[in-house]
């Protein structure tokens, strides 16, 4: 089956900044593919190439099977929505959203914007605004009514760049699930660009890790969440964040750098970067004793801050263990979920 977007490596600079290197990724049919990484990893100038705004050094862009590399950006049937909603604020919605469909180039019919801006109005759940000034609308309706002019557009792709960035958390998780199910409903490919790890673990299909301008891994969710490829990229999915030990093997064990003995090693290295994350770490039976500075509930569960071979861990347990600051736990690494990394990535990297 074409792929709906191939990305081969891509190379882009900015006055001698390089701000894209060999970036490779594809993009399959009816696919939710999050593009996940920090500011100033390039994310947006990743949406801006593939939709022609932004022009390559090298590299090749293929649309549905189609090299698209120096097109302009009405020739890739690319839809794109923004985080700043970029509403045309003298209109109202019915108009904000007809207007993609009135371009000189489009000739479709009346009848047929009509259709499809009620289509999209329904689709959303906007049909009462049709009529409202794009002034009075709230944030959340705004950036319903610029995913809808998306939409009508009926595209190729649809990508859309961290368009939740300005709502607040519980609009923000609301709009999450239509928009995975508006995707799901109309079965056109996506990029989702983001950097909340929420957004990327609940809406991915396939997730693609930039860093730097540089892919660092792609795959599922759960694939680079539980096997993620450096510490670097463990870093940036999980909350609590993962913990990080450089580590040496002494004696079949993993010793910190404090000489506190962590967990069972498997002879294969001498030192490397060691992770576990705060769910799969219990609070007795380990090697090494630490103390409870914090406890921080979170609801469901609560989170142990404890002080533990000359650092401090993060410990996921469940909201009705009897445990206090002050408290002497003794924490076991799950020896089936202990990451390891050669060591040639620092621990904040």
């Amino acid at each position: 089956m074409t792929s709906a977007l191939t990305v081969s490596d891509l190379r882009v600079s900015y006055t001698g900044t390089v701000a894209l290197q060999n970036v490779s990724l594809e993009l399959r049919p009816s696919e939710l593919l999050v593009i996940l990484g920090p500011t100033g990893a390039g994310k947006t100038t990743l949406l801006r190439t593939i939709a022609g705004l932004q022009e390559s050094d090298s590299g090749v862009i293929s649309i549905g099977g189609r090299i698209a590399t120096h097109s302009p950006p009405a020739d890739r049937d690319i839809a794109m929505v923004f985080q700043n909603f970029s509403l045309y604020p003298d209109r109202t919605v019915r108009e904000n959203l007809s207007f993609p469909l009135r371009s000189p180039s489009s000739r479709i019919a009346e009848e047929e914007i009509e259709s499809r801006v009620e289509w999209a109005a329904d689709m959303l759940r906007i049909r009462r605004l049709l009529n409202r000034p794009a002034t009075q609308l709230s944030g959340g309706e705004m950036q319903r009514v610029a995913i809808g002019r998306a939409i009508v557009r009926r595209p190729r792709i649809f990508l859309f760049d961290e368009p939740l960035t300005n709502l607040d958390a519980k609009l923000r998780e609301s709009l999450r699930v239509e928009i995975i199910a508006l995707q799901k409903e109309l079965g056109v490919p996506m990029i989702y660009v983001t950097h909340d790890q929420a957004e990327a673990l609940s809406m991915a299909d396939r997730i693609v890790v930039l860093t730097d301008g540089c892919v660092s891994q792609m795959g599922t969710a759960s694939d680079v969440y539980e096997r993620p490829a450096t510490p670097g990229v463990a870093r940036q999915l999980g909350y609590p964040l993962i913990n990080l030990f450089e580590v040496t093997q002494v004696n079949g064990y993993w010793i910190s750098s404090d000489g506190d003995r962590l967990a069972p090693s498997d002879g294969k290295l001498d030192r490397a970067t060691l992770g576990i994350r705060p769910e799969n770490i219990g609070t007795t039976g380990g090697p090494t004793a630490g103390t409870i500075r914090i406890v921080e509930n979170l609801g469901p569960s609560c989170i142990l801050l404890v002080d533990y071979a000359g650092t401090e861990l993060h410990i996921l347990a469940d909201r009705d263990s009897s445990h206090h600051p002050g408290d002497t736990i003794r924490p076991a690494f799950h020896p089936d979920r202990l990451l390891v990394w050669p060591n040639h990535e620092h621990v904040n990297g």
